[in-house]
Formats: C-alpha cells, sequence, structure tokens
C-alpha cells in the first residue's frame, strides 16, 4: 500500500492543540477538516505546514484526553457563515493511548493549563485552540505512542520532527491504526463475533480499511473495522459492505457457508467516536457487487 508523503516545514511554523467533539457544533471531521471561528485565525495560520495534537474536552461525556494528531495544509473562509474558517487537515492518526491532560501526579503536559497555586486554569482551558511548544507537545506524543515507538526513541533527546516522521512513517502508522481498531472492537470480528486467538494468544482479527490508504482514506478508526482475515477479503473485494444502521450487505457470489456465520447486525465499538463514520460507509457501499 502507499500514503501521501507528508510535507514538512522547514523550520518548523508552530504546534497547537484543536479542540473537537464528536458531537460539536461545528462543521468538523477531524480527518479532513476542523471548523472555527476567526478568533482563532491567527493562531491556526501558525500551524499551516505543521503538526497539531486534538483534544476532546469533558462537555457532554468527552474523555478530557489528547487523542490524534493531523497536519494542517491550508486555511480557507467558511463560504458559508461570516467569521468562520476551516483548516484542511491530512495524515491524521490516532494516539494508540489516548493521553489525559492532567497525569494523577498533578502532571500538566499543556503548561498553560496550571495555574500556579497547582490548579486549572479555567481561562486557557476554555480556548479551542492552543499554540504548545515543541518539548510539551513532544510528550504528548512520546506518551500517545509510547506502545509502538519502543524504548530506543523513548529515550532518545527530544526531536519533534523526528519524532513526527517516525511516527508518520507507513510502518508506525499500520502498527498504530491497527492496535486502535482492534481493541475498539475488543479483538472480535465485526461481522461474525469470531475471537480467535493462537497460541501464543495474538487475536487473528485483522484491521480493514473502509475506504483504502491508495484512495486516501485515513488511518483513522473512523475509517476502519476489526475483520477476520476472510472476512477483511470478501470487505476489501466489496462482497461484504453494511449499512449506516448496522444491516449487513452480502452478495450473492458469497458461498451459503460464508453467509451463515455473518450476524443480523455488525457490532460496532462502544465509543461512539471510534465507529465508522458515515461518508466512509457510502463510499464503500457505491462499490458493493451484490
Amino acid at each position: 500500500m502507499t500514503t501521501p508523503t507528508p510535507t514538512w516545514s522547514n523550520p518548523p511554523m508552530a504546534h497547537a492543540v484543536f479542540t473537537t467533539r464528536a458531537d460539536s457544533i461545528y462543521d468538523d471531521l477531524p480527518e479532513a477538516r476542523y471548523h472555527f471561528p476567526s478568533t482563532y485565525l491567527n493562531a491556526v495560520r501558525q500551524t499551516v505546514g505543521d503538526w497539531v495534537i486534538y483534544y476532546e474536552p469533558r462537555r457532554g461525556q468527552g474523555s478530557q484526553c489528547y487523542f490524534a494528531i493531523a497536519q494542517v495544509d491550508q486555511v480557507i473562509p467558511d463560504p458559508d457563515l461570516p467569521d468562520h474558517h476551516y483548516a484542511l487537515m491530512s495524515g491524521y492518526l490516532e494516539l494508540v493511548v489516548p493521553v489525559p491532560f492532567r497525569e494523577p501526579s498533578g502532571h500538566y503536559y499543556e503548561s498553560i493549563l496550571r495555574k500556579p497555586d497547582g490548579s486549572t486554569s479555567k481561562g486557557a482551558f476554555g480556548r479551542a485552540v492552543r499554540l504548545v511548544p515543541d518539548r510539551e507537545f513532544d510528550l504528548i506524543l512520546a506518551a500517545g505512542f509510547a506502545e509502538v515507538l519502543g524504548p530506543p526513541l523513548l529515550a532518545a533527546e527530544p526531536d519533534t520532527q523526528l519524532r513526527l516522521r517516525q511516527i508518520t512513517s507507513r510502518t508506525i502508522r499500520d502498527a498504530s491504526f491497527a492496535r486502535v481498531v482492534k481493541d475498539a472492537y475488543q479483538q472480535t470480528c465485526a461481522f461474525t463475533g469470531l475471537r480467535i486467538r493462537n497460541g501464543g494468544g495474538t487475536s487473528e482479527v485483522e484491521a480493514a480499511h473502509i475506504l483504502p490508504v491508495e484512495d486516501h482514506g485515513p488511518d483513522s478508526p473512523r475509517n476502519g473495522m476489526a475483520l477476520s482475515r476472510t472476512v477483511h477479503w470478501a470487505f476489501d473485494r466489496h462482497l461484504l459492505s453494511m449499512r449506516d444502521d448496522g444491516c449487513p450487505l452480502i452478495s450473492d457470489q458469497l458461498p451459503a457457508e460464508f453467509r451463515r456465520l455473518v450476524r443480523e447486525r455488525v457490532a460496532m465499538p462502544k465509543d461512539p467516536r471510534l465507529r465508522p463514520h458515515p461518508s466512509y460507509l457510502e463510499r464503500h457501499r457505491g462499490l458493493f457487487r451484490g
């Protein structure tokens, strides 16, 4: 598989935290765009060409964690809503482990969020876009990708651009995507409910892209599903798909033995933020070979 090669700012511009949530009032699709009012225009412009971290706030049932990174390609005006803009994004990648804004030890990853008395600055926290120094950005990356980066990189002197290059390499992308997707589905095939492990405890299930990487499908859990190998094969060949309501679509070209394995409803992750996005499912269904 091939993936678009990220562009790198030289020298780096500015990193930032972009706050968003699944039920945002803004027209956000973190894998592709970030919608924001002109209040934050100057800060967002500083990030063009560099990478940002997404953060989910507590409002509603938010996790209060940093959960993904993406690169800001350009900023354009919203053609329909005055005083609003879009940051167009690429290179989206979910953190393997979501990172809380404050650790139990009291450590804040963003120093701006900590008041001198050790409490949280509600004023700073209220800003949806916050510029972040390289060192703090690097620490969030290290925490979020520790399980796939391994000790050698974590032990190195902080080099944010080097770390980003390694994190966004195809090898680390594949490992991160697979880990997040398989965990979201509890190592279980979404279509069949099968959960098979080998003698070493490794799950047989695979992480499948709904919209393929070669078609610019993002490495996002919302563009992924956990599927057993045979199901993955049928899914990639559009002999198997699903409706937005979870009903499977099974091609008549598949044998009856296969069809009997498929559940009446496709299993979805418990976390709504990790469920397949309708836009990716729609494109997959468009190629379904019924």
